[in-house]
């Protein structure tokens, strides 16, 4: 049951993600720099993080 549920949201997802682009691909492309900014914040955050732990967590 689960792994339907997962299959479903999935295919929700694919579809909304595919309207939006279709639909408005100025505000689709702001959605992916929001999405991919996120992600370079986050691989900061833990290389600054491995740093400290690395300089002896000072």
């Amino acid at each position: 049951m689960a792994v339907q549920g997962k299959k479903i949201a999935v295919y929700v997802l694919v579809v909304f993600v595919l309207y939006v682009i279709i639909t408005d691909p100025a505000k689709a492309a702001e959605y992916v720099q929001i999405g991919f900014e996120g992600i370079s914040n986050a691989a900061q955050a833990i290389g600054d993080f491995m740093t400290w732990i690395a300089n002896g967590a000072d």
